[in-house]
């Protein structure tokens, strides 16, 4: 077998990663303790009552000491960044490294920080991690593959069927469990295209087109969070905020404005895919690995007792994550995937926990950590106040202008904290400020514009657990090394981040908008609401 990696360097590989080291410590070091602190972060933290809060929780004595802690928590950012881009240290580690440092330097309550690290979200991507295990270990994966993309054949169809398809899909059904089924699938078409050029029983790998299928089923997925509220918490969230102001949004007036942007979507990532790796690849056919899929499946049979349970399994766990609501929430459902495997005796727990990503796992709960000290410390408020000011000086604030720039700025939050955080954080800020630039609709349409930017975390590892969970399944079948490296989500995903919000810009509030329009008076009614809470 043969991959195209290079072991003559080891020593010069550890020179690099003691860098970046050195550099991540270095700005965290330099923000975080020798900066002096900005006036800006003191009023916002002392304002909106951060600093009463850690005050309160006996991380801060005062007001300058709280702001200090925020401003801690704004060069762990940088530092957080390079280590996952760079695996400077493994990304688990890094994952880590995010509640030691809560605990250290004392950033939250002791009994906050291991509740932002061992929550429902962490239990859910678990759960969804060791639902990609079985579905694997029983075969599942390859019917999959038939069924879907079985009945196309060459490069460019399986791939364009691919992304339109998933991104449809994704919007409606949870794109991370459909990552989780579809990861392995990607795989087993990869394996079975190289397998069919590799010669006298010796596997030749292709890591560009390992690369290009998992990206483009993982892009493909992110983008469909637009067409929705069912896509995610994001969409639910910002549509109780209109809810406050009596503004209330429907299912199907969200999927009038955001479901025509999920095909166009959906057509460009497989068009940047192609564009980005066609010329790396070197296996050009898709056609002998869906073949062999198709043949397996065919000499499978029927289905079989473990594939009966796993498949029931997982229309168990998607009918409770539609029907349970805040009850269950998504992590008790996504936890019966360790659990109905062992005790109906599909697959082993040996299994299960030895297929499992630990490290993509420590690394979301690293990520989810530092959200909550970007959401606790007043960080993320300073942020968005800032980024707002510039906006106003500017002359964007309101309109298209004030679309464009909060839509960029919860494009880029997203992929440092959750989506449905970023919503939460910026929801209350820009629906006031819509309402008080008398631009009609703006209540809707600013709010259309920061949860449509949410969806596209493309850039960052953590930004989503789609992206976790891609890394941590997209394995080669045959010697369990990962095909994707954090730092190939900024090589690829940065340019399909900016290409996503220039279509959201141009086709959805250009176009869209106007084609679509928003209700008369909903300005009035949302401007007297506003109006009574104040009084």
């Amino acid at each position: 077998m043969s991959h195209d990696h290079d072991h003559g360097h080891g020593d010069a590989n550890e020179g690099g990663k003691l860098l970046w080291i050195g550099i991540g410590v270095a700005i965290f070091i330099l923000i975080g303790f020798i900066l002096p602190t900005p006036d800006s972060v003191t009023q916002v933290v002392e304002k909106y009552g951060f600093a009463q809060k850690m005050i309160d929780w006996h991380v801060a004595t005062d007001v300058a000491s709280a702001a200090r802690k925020t401003m801690i928590v704004l060069g762990i950012i940088p530092m957080a960044v390079i280590f996952f881009a760079t695996e400077a240290i493994p990304i688990g580690l890094t994952g880590v490294l995010m509640p030691v440092l809560a605990y250290f330097l004392n950033l939250l309550p002791s009994n906050m920080v291991g509740k932002t690290f061992a929550g429902d979200a962490p239990m859910f991507l678990l759960g969804v991690l060791a639902m990609g295990v079985a579905v694997v270990d029983v075969g599942l994966h390859k019917r999959l593959a038939a069924w879907l993309l079985g009945w196309t054949k060459g490069f460019t169809v399986p791939i364009f069927v691919l992304c339109i398809s998933m991104a449809i899909v994704g919007s409606f059904i949870s794109a991370h469990a459909m990552c989780a089924f579809m990861t392995p699938v990607m795989m087993a078409v990869y394996y079975g295209s190289v397998a069919a050029n590799s010669t006298d029983g010796r596997i030749v790998h292709d890591p560009a087109l390992a690369k290009f299928l998992l990206f483009a089923l993982c892009f493909a997925l992110n983008v469909g969070g637009v067409g929705s509220p069912a896509a995610g918490g994001r969409n639910v969230i910002m549509m109780g905020f209109w809810d406050e102001y009596n503004v209330s949004m429907d299912f199907f007036t969200w999927m009038m404005y955001g479901l025509p942007l999920v095909p166009i979507m959906g057509f460009l990532v497989a068009g940047y895919m192609m564009i980005m790796f066609k010329r790396k690849i070197v296996t050009k056919d898709l056609t002998p690995g869906l073949k062999a899929i198709k043949d397996e499946t065919k000499k499978m049979g029927k289905m079989t007792y473990a594939e009966y349970v796993t498949f029931g399994m997982l229309l168990l766990i998607l009918v409770l994550w539609i029907l349970g609501g805040h009850d269950l929430g998504l992590g008790g459902p996504s936890l019966l995937a360790l659990l109905i495997p062992v005790v109906f005796r599909t697959t082993s727990w040996r299994k299960i926990l030895g297929g499992i990503s630990w490290d993509a796992w420590f690394m979301y709960c690293g990520a989810l950590t530092l959200g909550a000290l970007l959401k606790e410390s007043g960080a993320a408020r300073w942020l968005a106040e800032s980024f707002l000011i510039i906006l106003q000086q500017v002359g964007m604030a309101k309109g298209f202008g004030l679309w464009v720039g909060m839509s960029g700025l919860s494009g880029l939050m997203t992929n440092f904290m959750s989506d449905a955080g970023t919503t939460a954080l910026l929801g209350p800020i820009v629906i006031p400020m819509g309402i008080m630039t008398g631009v009609a609709g703006e209540p809707w349409a600013v709010g259309l514009a920061v949860a449509f930017a949410t969806s596209f975390a493309h850039f960052l590892i953590v930004g989503t657990p789609n992206n976790a969970i891609v890394y941590g399944l997209g394995v080669y079948p045959d010697t369990g090394e990962r095909a994707i490296k954090p730092v190939d989500f900024i090589k690829y995903g940065f340019a399909l981040w900016v290409i996503c919000m220039l279509v959201v810009w141009v086709v959805g509030f250009l176009v869209i908008y106007n084609v679509v329009g928003f209700p008369e008076g909903i300005l009035d009614t949302a401007k007297q609401a506003m109006d009574a809470a104040a009084k």
